[in-house]
């Protein structure tokens, strides 16, 4: 019997959007509905990947120079597809991912002014045509997402500690590609409650599956 692949929904947005628990909502409501879905996150998703992770996120004394942020950053993408996301696809798994290629081009393209023909060139070459079947950005103001990781508190990761304009241009390079690509992307205001963020999710969700 052959099995059909299964959908890969990617979660995107700008620190402080709620990704982490909107994701594990989205999972839930999938599995209400008689789904498995795995879920999973970039930069990270395998032991190995999570290593990498350590790499982009930690905050160090040395610089970690743009071109080698993006090359980590495509470095754990492609264990990450290769060793999880594809074979659980494969296997006919929905598969939920907070922040994959969007964030490449929003994070490394447009906060750190890496040219997108470059980014482009990793993708293809790592992603071998793999995109995600739909994108939800979760989009807030900048000052509302900082103020929330702000009362978080605790430690402050490499990318929560850059300054307001690196955060806008990453969300201005985030609404670009939902532009671009509006067929794939579902934007979504973060900044309203998590139930009524969830019941938005709930509603594209639906919609996906009775597309």
């Amino acid at each position: 019997m052959i099995v059909p692949p299964g959908k890969f929904i990617t979660f995107e947005g700008i620190e402080g959007g709620g990704k982490s628990t909107q994701v594990l909502l989205a999972a839930q409501w999938l599995r209400d509905k008689g789904l498995d879905p795995l879920v999973t996150r970039e930069p990270g998703g395998t032991a190995l990947a999570e290593k990498i992770r350590d790499l982009v996120l930690m905050p160090r004394d040395e610089m970690l120079p743009p071109m080698a942020e993006l090359l980590l950053m495509f470095s754990a993408r492609v264990v990450h597809l290769h060793n999880l996301i594809e074979p659980a696809l494969r296997a006919g798994r929905w598969v939920l991912c907070d922040r994959f290629t969007d964030a490449t081009f929003a994070y490394q393209g447009a906060g750190r002014g890496i040219a997108a023909d470059v980014i482009s060139k990793l993708e293809e070459m790592v992603q071998a045509g793999r995109q995600p079947d739909l994108t939800i950005l979760l989009d807030l103001p900048v000052e509302l997402g900082m103020q929330r990781v702000a009362q978080r508190g605790g430690h402050k990761d490499r990318f929560e500690r850059e300054r307001m304009e690196f955060f806008e241009r990453v969300r201005e390079g985030y609404l670009q590609r939902a532009r671009a690509k509006a067929r794939r992307f579902c934007v979504i205001d973060a900044g309203e409650p998590i139930t009524a963020v969830q019941t938005r999710i709930a509603a594209s969700l639906q919609a996906f599956v009775d597309d």
